[in-house]
């Protein structure tokens, strides 16, 4: 835990975590993660901008004590009720009673869900707009619902041209030293932003287009988000990797996604991949399904243009995994992509090729080709694959 000074009267109050090994119970967390909380202080009022998870809370608490040299809590804004950043609420409220929790309507009832907190007196309620000023600084309140839960708000600081954007704009990754994106190498964190975005917010592409619309022209020297770096310097590159993951617009390349019970379907996708590369696709990416993780595939679905999907038949289905992970493309609504597939059977063999032309109907992208094997790869499926994977690069590069 360090406090330390964003821009005038703005200070870091978060911590990092280093020891829980999934976000969600479901996603790695290989470079930790950071759970951030901000304090803003006016001549008048001083805010504590959201909380941080449970395990945190006495360092927290102490530490926000040390800066504050007895000057209390007036406000605590919750711009995400998620328990990673609302864990702490009743604690706060113990600590300074006198506290107003600012929320909006969605967020009193979640609060009141998950906390017990039932006390109208204890919450100040807003909607778009709504401006409350703490002496010579002001927070200004931007509904921001579905990214990525019906509550999400932000809150836009005028004279500091300063958002607290709650997980927007977020990113997996604990803060090692520095807090600023200016003081620090932030290549892994934009790394991890595209797993962060692909595997928590991508189902809600349209309502983070809303809520960038909202921010179109407006002022920012600062973007504090619930998770990762504070953005200063890369703003731009920031605003435009959300403006085009929420778009579903992708990056040259492409993604080999498969499973292959003895190897036989496993032959076919190299030959895929080998095909894209001598199509002059530079960007190629192959996943068993079976062994790389679920996070990964989806990030890698997403920023790439090119999705080729294949299963060996299993159960008159598709493997587990390949099933999972085309659920989790249509959870995610995805679109946009140049997607073909491929499949291997021993005595059913149609079972691949309809479940992915099923999937690609359900997503509205039409499927360019599939490749059908049966038993074991022979000179025929190894130049039909090689072809599909030329003919697919022809839309790539």
């Amino acid at each position: 835990m360090n406090l330390r000074t964003i821009a005038d009267g703005v200070f870091y109050a978060g911590v990092n975590d280093r020891v829980t090994e999934k976000f969600e119970a479901m996603w790695p967390l290989p470079y930790g993660v950071s759970y951030n909380s901000y304090i803003l202080t006016g001549t008048d009022k001083v805010a504590l901008i959201d909380t941080v998870e449970i395990a945190e809370v006495r360092e927290y608490l102490n530490e926000i004590d040390n800066l504050l040299q007895g000057r209390a809590i007036d406000y605590l804004v919750v711009h995400h009720m998620e328990p990673d950043h609302s864990g702490s609420i009743p604690e706060v409220m113990r600590r300074w009673p006198d506290v107003k929790i600012i929320g909006n309507v969605q967020t009193v009832g979640m609060i009141k869900g998950f906390y017990k907190i039932e006390d109208d007196s204890c919450f100040h309620v807003v909607k778009e707009g709504d401006v409350v000023d703490l002496g010579g600084v002001s927070l200004k309140f931007v509904m921001t619902p579905m990214v990525h839960w019906p509550e999400t708000m932000m809150s836009y600081v005028p004279e500091r041209k300063l958002i607290f954007s709650g997980d927007a704009f977020g990113c997996f990754g604990a803060l090692n030293g520095a807090l600023v994106d200016s003081d620090m190498d932030t290549e892994i964190y934009f790394h991890e932003m595209y797993r962060y975005y692909s595997n928590i917010v991508g189902k809600y592409g349209k309502f983070v287009q809303n809520a960038m619309k909202k921010l179109d022209g407006v002022p920012l020297d600062y973007i504090c988000s619930t998770h990762g770096p504070v953005w200063h310097d890369r703003i731009t590159d920031v605003v435009a990797l959300y403006e085009r993951l929420s778009k579903y617009e992708s990056e040259p390349g492409a993604v080999i996604v498969y499973a292959s019970m003895y190897g036989n379907t496993a032959e076919v996708a190299e030959e895929i991949a080998r095909g894209l590369a001598e199509g002059g696709v530079k960007r190629i990416v192959v996943h068993n399904a079976c062994h790389s993780n679920m996070s990964d595939i989806i990030s890698d679905a997403f920023r790439y243009k090119g999705l080729v999907i294949g299963s060996s038949t299993y159960s008159m289905t598709l493997m587990p995994p390949v099933q999972a992970f085309v659920d989790a493309m249509k959870t995610r609504e995805i679109k946009g992509k140049a997607l073909a597939g491929f499949g291997g059977y021993t005595w059913a063999p149609n079972v691949v090729q309809k479940a992915l032309d099923d999937f690609a109907a359900s997503v509205g992208i039409p499927m360019l080709g599939f490749v059908n094997m049966k038993q074991s790869i022979d000179a025929e499926v190894r130049e039909q694959a090689f072809r599909l994977g030329l003919n697919l690069a022809k839309e790539l590069v």
